[in-house]
């Protein structure tokens, strides 16, 4: 019986698949997301299919074969899946072979098998076969057949897109059980991890990628996920940085070699260079710096060089500071500012540059999180994250059959009301006019919620009004005084160091208080005590709260018409 009527006999992993790379994982019996390495050790598999008289050559041997047989070499076609030839942008496959329009869809014309004749090979017919040797390489290791999978996708993946990967995957012997975006799959392999605490909060998850970049912000609350933003580009990639490094080489070799020729003018000197211009880009995430090396680059010459990280970060500074306005935008986008994130997870191979880190941390409030290699000793490897996502959830959702699955999925299940407003309690004792706002169940919560705070009183004790109410986050900024200028012999060097000296605005966090839903009257409490407040949000939106002093019995009882809801989903 197949483990598609029989999910008893499926053995599922996780995949995530990219326009660059490739990767395959699956959980162990302890729970842990283990990433799988193919025959040639590569755990980071390059998304890349070569034929050599009819052999297919997989991975980092299809990589190599770029230099000297680019035009039976497809690389970076993930993207053309489900897609018109007239809609996609082929620049990427330059160097490799070029895409062709193949009645509706799109494919390749390659030399496929031992004879001397081009096919026309659809990209559909190529993901099958880059998926067979990624599940090959995975039932190899596992010692077992693999034949299910979580495979991530990016948010703006579109049906037709799920559709033609779908198709391609059931080619290759997989039975796709969902497809998971691949923001929330980063965000679920740092909350898998053993010692993280769930709690409610806003990530970003940035990704420079190889061919696109994509930034998504998403409210994780109570272990629910929801993307209140996503921004895409097709500009600022690492394919870009990779340009930057070969543009500098490129130069070093015409001041000592002018009469060669300049190598990104050959076809096969540009792809030696973009290989080791890679190679070096990787060198300088770990090292201050690296050396340039490549034989017989233009006419004969071999060509050596030194960079260090420094003059890298200078190359590239213009694409860094693009990635992070990307990033802003996104947060602006949601609506929101930089200091209501929690979190910026940065994801993908570029993430391992620490000059990535340190502008976005730049960018955020010392209370965010920068998840980096450079930045956090716990940081999980940026591109390993999304596909150890995926392997948790092939081992959540493996057991359950696919009409489960699919019908838990299914927009009239994921898309839930959420609460547009905070709710939350003040807390009024004797004379006071009003308290301070305390949120306990944050906005883009989904509904049904059951939240319970303990809130500290005024330490005198006494009677206690509490009021339960919506609240909208503000950014407050403090501007800050104007220095008197000192008067002085050399009026320019003051004015200078004076600016120097400004100190920046400062911005915080504040609530505003609006519509109150209900009050309730606590007396009596003791000096120092605390009150309990429990609040129940009904799919129906229906309120019933409950407020207590800590310790004491019963409590007052609140039956409140709901707070207005929005519909998730449409970000």
């Amino acid at each position: 019986m197949s483990a598609e009527h029989d999910p008893a006999q499926r053995v599922a992993i996780g995949i995530s698949f990219g326009n660059s790379y490739s990767s395959i994982a699956f959980t162990t019996a302890e729970g842990k997301a283990e990433v799988i390495a193919n025959e040639d050790g590569e755990r980071q598999i390059p998304s890349i299919l070569s034929y050599v008289e009819g052999e297919e050559l997989h991975g980092g041997q299809a990589k190599s074969q770029l230099v000297r047989n680019a035009k039976n070499t497809v690389a970076y076609f993930r993207d053309f899946l489900g897609q018109e030839f007239k809609s996609i942008d082929p620049t990427p496959c330059h160097q490799s072979a070029h895409p062709v329009q193949h009645e509706s869809t799109i494919a390749f014309k390659i030399r496929d098998t031992a004879e001397d004749k081009e096919n026309e090979v659809t990209v559909s017919e190529i993901t099958t076969r880059h998926l067979k040797r990624l599940r090959s390489s995975a039932s190899n290791y596992l010692g077992k057949d693999v034949n299910a999978a979580v495979i991530t996708v990016p948010t703006n993946f579109s049906n037709a897109q799920k559709e033609a990967l779908n198709k391609a995957a059931k080619e290759a012997g997989i039975e796709v059980l969902q497809f998971i975006s691949e923001p929330v799959a980063a965000v679920l392999a740092y909350d898998a991890r053993p010692e993280a605490k769930m709690a409610d909060k806003i990530i970003v998850v940035a990704d420079l990628g190889g061919a696109r970049s994509d930034v998504a912000v998403i409210a994780s609350r109570g272990g629910i996920y929801t993307v209140l933003a996503t921004v895409h580009d097709y500009e600022v990639t690492g394919l870009k940085l990779d340009q930057v490094l070969m543009d500098h080489f490129a130069k070093e070799f015409l001041k000592k070699h002018k009469s060669a020729g300049d190598p990104r003018e050959n076809d096969r000197a540009l792809a030696k260079l973009r290989l080791e211009c890679e190679a070096v880009k990787k060198a300088l995430s770990i090292g201050t710096s690296a050396n340039f090396s490549v034989e017989s680059l233009v006419g004969g010459i071999d060509f050596t060089a030194t960079i260090n990280r420094t003059r890298y970060d200078l190359l590239g500074n213009k694409l860094f500071a693009a990635f992070v306005r990307l990033v802003t935008h996104a947060v602006e986008k949601a609506e929101l500012d930089p200091l209501d994130i929690s979190e910026v997870i940065i994801a993908g191979g570029n993430a391992n540059t620490p000059k990535v880190a340190s502008a976005l941390g730049a960018a955020f409030p010392e209370s965010t999180t920068i998840l980096a290699p450079s930045t956090s000793a716990t940081a999980i490897n940026p591109s390993e994250l999304s596909v150890r996502g995926a392997a948790i959830q092939a081992s959540l959702v493996q057991e359950f059959e696919l009409e489960d699955i699919e019908q838990s999925t299914h927009p009239m299940v994921t898309v839930t009301p959420h609460l547009s407003h905070a709710v939350g309690v003040l807390c009024i004792s004797g004379e006071e006019s009003s308290g301070i706002f305390h949120p306990i169940i944050d906005a883009e919560t989904p509904l049904p919620v059951r939240r319970i705070a303990i809130i500290a009183t005024p330490k005198e004790g006494g009677d206690v009004l509490i009021k339960l109410a919506e609240g909208s986050r503000h950014i407050k900024v403090t501007k800050p005084e104007p220095k008197p200028k000192k008067k002085s012999e050399d009026d320019e060097d003051d004015s200078d160091e004076d600016e120097s000296d400004e100190e920046e605005e400062l911005r915080e966090k504040t609530w505003k208080v609006g519509k109150v839903l209900s009050e309730a009257a606590i007396k009596g409490i003791k000096k120092g005590g605390k009150v309990e407040v429990q609040i129940n949000i009904a799919a129906d939106l229906g309120v019933n709260a409950i407020f207590r002093e800590v310790g004491g019995k019963g409590g007052v009882r609140g039956i409140i018409q709901p707070p207005k809801a929005t519909q998730n989903g449409s970000a």
